[in-house]
């Protein structure tokens, strides 16, 4: 059975109070009194009540993870790794982390939603609302792989213009020059981000953007695969396909395997993400790596650096990406 504050009271021979004081606030209680407490904690082998201690200091240690991505679960593969960062950073610090998507967030009671935490990470695309709706409670806000042009928050982002840039420069260095690009609509940011860094690399290599090579597609196999079919029926059709992630590439996959064309001999495909799907299609997916783990510890530290009054010393973080070539192309 657990020692309670009964006990060490009984055995130290104080009041109650005074326990409760030594432990939350140590410097009004005398020196040889604050020992025999602590020596009679050790002695009953007694922590103090993680709730009380949070009453007392004001503070919960409660930090909430929100998925804000539509129709998502937080079995999303992308966000779990994220996640699982964040939990590992959680537990050394010692947080009780609450783990939701922002629908589910949403539909919450109040007292759930509330939860007294004391900051939240917003992973995916949150909108400007959510994050002042937040800030106006007094919650700190950390966002991961989405930025939000004017709000000044700490941010955790892949380097998505230099991934994008070793898609283009490994496709050139294997011959292709008339490369297209499956775009993805999901974040604004994201799609920004590696669209337009597709265009700079094209351009650094003095290579056409044709028009008739750019598409736009849903992130999800079916859209992919029609956009990938339709590309690969034009007369002059491209060599290679740079899927904005492997959803979409695995989609280009599937529409060149129905038009009996080889890969990468006939067709080049690269995605963007590096899942665990890439080693599931034959050949295996060439994909940008992002280190998802750090990511979600490096929230952490900035939402601690947060938690206790300290500067964030860095406002932006940007974590190198790398292709992981395999032979897709």
């Amino acid at each position: 059975m657990n020692a309670t504050i009964r006990d060490v009271s009984k055995l130290s021979g104080v009041s109650t109070a005074t326990v409760s004081r030594t432990f939350f606030d140590p410097d009004r209680v005398k020196k040889d009194t604050r020992e025999k407490v602590l020596e009679a904690a050790r002695v009953l082998n007694y922590s103090p009540n993680a709730i009380a201690r949070a009453m007392a200091l004001q503070r919960t240690n409660k930090i909430a993870f929100l998925i804000c991505k539509a129709h998502s679960s937080i079995l999303d593969e992308f966000y779990a790794g994220i996640c699982e960062g964040i939990m590992k950073a959680s537990n050394a610090y010692d947080y009780q982390l609450l783990i939701s998507t922002e629908e589910d967030w949403i539909s919450a009671t109040n007292s759930a939603k509330r939860g007294q935490i004391e900051g939240v990470i917003l992973g995916g695309n949150a909108k400007a609302e959510r994050v002042l709706d937040f800030q106006s409670r007094n919650i700190h806000v950390v966002m991961v792989n989405n930025r939000i042009s004017g709000m000044n928050l700490p941010y955790v982002l892949s380097d998505e213009r230099d991934g994008t840039r070793q898609v283009v420069q490994h496709l050139v260095e294997r011959g292709h020059q008339k490369i297209a690009m499956i775009a993805g609509r999901f974040s604004p940011y994201i799609c920004s981000e590696r669209y337009n860094a597709f265009l700079d690399a094209m351009k650094e290599h003095g290579l056409p953007v044709d028009a008739r090579y750019i598409r736009m597609s849903d992130p999800d196999i079916d859209s992919a695969v029609e956009i990938a079919t339709e590309l690969l029926r034009q007369k002059d059709p491209p060599t290679a396909i740079f899927g904005a992630n492997d959803i979409i590439a695995i989609g280009a996959i599937k529409a060149a395997l129905r038009l009996n064309l080889r890969i990468p001999e006939d067709i080049a495909v690269v995605g963007y993400d590096d899942s665990s799907s890439c080693r599931t299609t034959e050949p295996e997916l060439t994909s940008v790596h992002i280190d998802r783990m750090r990511m979600g510890q490096l929230c952490v530290e900035k939402l601690q650096a947060l938690l206790r009054g300290e500067g964030v010393p860095e406002q932006v973080s940007v974590l190198p990406a790398w292709l992981n070539v395999r032979g897709s192309s």
